[in-house]
């Protein structure tokens, strides 16, 4: 009530604000009045609609628990019937005295299926037999139906687990009956026609075929046409022969049997070569262009646009002729290889004559096999398939038999002086043998066609035996090392062992070893460059690096060694050929692994060359060295080679033309230098600056210094001079004259000279300078003419 009083307050002081306002006031309560008028009538209304609600509301309550108790009801009707009917067993009586007519029902609905599809099977069948031998095309129809209704109904036996298995059996008989039966009455009806014309005998290789006998041919390859269209497009192609050549082939199949199939001389298994093989060349030479001159327009006529175009097998009949002749002959040396087992040496024979008559196949004839992404193995693969690691085995066995017995022979490390021409490095006779015997391992397996063929031959044997005859190089360098070293000798060297090192006994011992290292690196090297390696490094690459990037991409890099598929383990092949298998580098070969160890072993032998030179050189300088003193000799005007230093000459004499005719131009020069600057220092050190010298003993000093650079230069041109550069420019320090000649005012004396050089650097400079002497310091220039005995003091 408050709340309505001061609502109504409010009203009031707004309509009422001012004295003016109560002039209206009758029409503000006019306007009241109708607004209360209006909500009351509105009120009236809301209220009669509540009332109409309710009492629908009421009514429908009411129906629905009449609903209600009807459905109860109902139901309370249900579960007394339901107690009644569990409580009696007539219906099970009843669906008991029914199953077995329905059964008998159904056994009766379902051999009604079958008659009618057997029936239509027959009637398929016979429909087909209808169309032959006049029409193929039209025969292929039927059995076009006939084939989808047998696939259909192995499909469904699949999805039935197997129910219906005589229908379905019958189904696929009838159908591979059907096939049958119209070959061969298409085949009886072009036997007839080659028997009326007495094919071959009367018919001649370079005569043409009447229309009756092409039309024949024609027929037979209508009805092979799907077939034969199916067989080339899938993945993985097949070989289907023609059925017309196959007809044709029949007599020289016969033939073949009555030769090499029989108990005839011409079908033991050792003459397969020399009788089988050429035969059958001789047959395809024989009929080649009588083949090619009367089919060819057909078979390209019927497979144009096809995807057997691309396949030789169907667009040249001499090919269909020759996949015609293959299964007998595929059995000629399945029997061969039966009636052999165990004989190793008749399979590597075999082998070799089967690879010879392939490449034939190939070269001549253009044989593919109906390969179409991959060359076709021929008869070699199918072979090998089951007897490659027969004849790995045989061969490795073989190979190293072979190896021991070059390695046994009386000159096998002796030096082949007639190998190459002068200023070429000479291998020893077993190492030329070792190669021959390689290259001949390469050409019993060059022709294999299969990747992993040829890399188990590569690394079995090849490498097994590069292997062991680098052991052996190896062995023959730690032998000589312990002979010369001391460590070695303590441990007991031989007389007749230290007699073979006598003379130039070492130096031609390491020069066999030099040489053979040389000679299998310029080998390997060679064949890197070769067709065959360099085709087996480009496949071996791309499979190495197709296998990472798919390891790669699966998660699974770490099993990258086992990708290769090859039966060698990743790191294997790494580790026996290339450490860039696998990889981008562009320099690899694959023989990088093999030609290291060797070129190892060259190094090896060449520093040990070096080594045995100045060796040589100490034992045959030491009474040089030792000779007495430079001051006492006497004043000569025809200076002759000191006594002491004959025997160092006819040592350098010896050891450099032995070596000139063993080693090469650029491995001599090498050697000799290194062993040259050696001799330089021991000079150097054990002569020029260990004795004192008069002008006399200077000019025998250079005099003899000029005799060994005169007689290295005649084998090696200016290595002598070269390597004995140093010792030369102090000679001519050593041997400055005292004073200069009579009528020669303007030089360089002893003491001039030494005046300047002890002056300053500066000095000395100069007057190397004017002498030419490039290699010597001013240091070694005052120790130089510190050695003559005017200045000792």
């Amino acid at each position: 009530m408050m709340e309505a009083d001061t609502r109504v307050e409010d009203f009031l002081d707004d309509k009422l604000q001012t004295p003016a306002d109560l002039a209206h006031i009758d029409t503000l309560l006019s306007a009241v009045e109708l607004q209360r008028s209006q909500l009351q009538s509105q009120l009236d209304d809301a209220t009669r609609a509540l009332d109409e609600a309710r009492r629908v509301a009421a009514d429908r309550s009411a129906a629905l628990a009449a609903q209600i108790a009807e459905f109860d009801k109902l139901q309370k009707g249900i579960d007394v019937r339901l107690r009644i009917v569990s409580a009696s067993d007539a219906p099970d009586a009843a669906v008991r005295r029914l199953e077995r007519p329905l059964k008998q029902l159904e056994s009766v609905e379902l051999a009604y299926k079958y008659l009618m599809l057997l029936q239509d099977v027959e009637g398929l069948r016979e429909e087909a037999r209808k169309c032959l031998p006049g029409d193929p095309r039209k025969a292929l129809e039927p059995y076009g139906r006939l084939k989808e209704l047998a696939l259909r109904l192995k499909k469904l036996q699949e999805e039935a687990d197997g129910a219906a298995v005589f229908l379905v059996s019958h189904v696929e008989t009838a159908v591979d009956r059907l096939w049958e039966e119209m070959k061969g009455i298409m085949r009886t009806e072009l036997e007839r026609v080659l028997e009326k014309r007495k094919w071959p005998a009367q018919v001649s290789p370079e005569s043409e075929i009447d229309e009756e006998w092409l039309q024949c041919f024609e027929k037979l390859l209508d009805l092979q046409l799907p077939e034969i269209l199916h067989a080339a497009s899938t993945p993985k192609p097949e070989v289907v022969t023609l059925l017309a050549m196959d007809v044709m082939t029949d007599i020289f199949v016969k033939e073949f049997r009555f030769h090499f199939l029989s108990d005839k001389p011409t079908s033991a298994p050792q003459v397969i070569g020399q009788h089988c093989f050429p035969w059958v060349l001789n047959l395809l030479e024989k009929w080649e262009d009588f083949f090619r001159d009367n089919f060819s327009p057909l078979l390209a006529a019927k497979f144009a646009d096809t995807p057997a175009a691309r396949k030789m097998v169907y667009m040249d009949p001499v090919c269909a002729f020759i996949s015609s002749l293959l299964p007998v002959i595929r059995e000629k040396v399945t029997r061969t290889l039966e009636q052999t087992q165990g004989d190793t040496a008749f399979l590597s024979s075999l082998l070799s004559q089967l690879m010879t008559f392939d490449d034939q196949l190939r070269s001549s004839y253009a044989y593919d096999g109906g390969l179409d992404s991959e060359e076709w193995g021929g008869l070699t693969a199918e072979v090998l398939a089951t007897h490659f690691r027969t004849w790995l085995e045989a061969e490795k066995i073989y190979a190293l038999d072979r190896y021991h017995e070059i390695m046994a022979t009386q000159d096998c490390r002796q030096i082949d002086y007639d190998f190459a021409g002068p200023g070429k490095t000479k291998p020893t006779f077993g190492a030329v043998r070792v190669t021959d015997l390689l290259r001949s391992i390469t050409q019993q397996y060059c022709r294999v066609r299969k990747f992993g063929h040829k890399l188990r031959f590569l690394i079995d044997i090849q490498l097994t035996i590069l292997d062991e005859y680098h052991d052996a190089l190896r062995g023959s360098l730690e032998a000589y090392l312990s002979l010369t070293s001391t460590v070695g000798r303590a441990f007991g060297v031989s007389k007749e062992q230290l007699a073979a090192l006598e003379g130039t006994g070492a130096l031609e011992a390491l020069c066999k070893v030099y040489g053979s290292a040389d000679h299998i690196v310029n080998t390997l090297r060679e064949w890197s460059n070769d067709e065959f390696f360099v085709a087996l490094w480009q496949e071996l690459q791309d499979r190495a690096k197709a296998a990472s990037k798919n390891n790669s991409s699966s998660g699974a890099g770490h099993k990258k060694r086992e990708s290769l598929s090859v039966g060698i383990s990743y790191d294997q092949i790494k580790d026996r050929t290339s450490a860039a298998v696998g990889s981008d580098d562009e320099e690899g070969v694959l023989f990088d692994e093999t030609i290291a160890a060797y070129s190892q072993r060259r190094k090896r032998a060449e520093e040990f060359l070096a080594d045995a030179l100045v060796d040589s050189h100490k034992k045959a300088f030491k009474a040089y060295l030792h000779r007495p003193n430079w001051s006492t000799v006497a004043e000569d005007a025809d200076l002759a080679i000191t006594p002491e230093l004959d025997e160092p000459l006819r040592i350098l004499q010896r050891d450099l033309a032995f070596l000139r005719r063993a080693l090469g131009t650029a491995p001599l020069r090498r050697i000799w230098r290194s062993a040259l600057d050696r001799l330089n220092s021991m000079l150097w050190t054990d002569v020029l600056m260990s004795a004192r010298f008069t002008s006399a003993g200077a000019a025998q000093f250079a005099r003899d210094i000029n005799a060994i650079v005169s007689l290295v230069e005649r084998y090696l041109p200016d290595v002598g001079s070269g390597s004995l550069a140093a010792l030369g420019e102090a000679l001519q320090l050593l041997t400055l004259p005292a004073k200069l000649p009579e009528g020669q005012e303007a030089g360089l004396t002893l003491k001039s000279a030494t005046d300047r050089v002890f002056t300053d650097n500066a000095q000395a400079k100069k007057v190397l300078e004017e002498m030419g002497l490039e290699i010597l310091s001013p240091a070694n220039a005052r120790q130089i003419l510190q050695r003559r005995v005017e200045n000792a003091e």
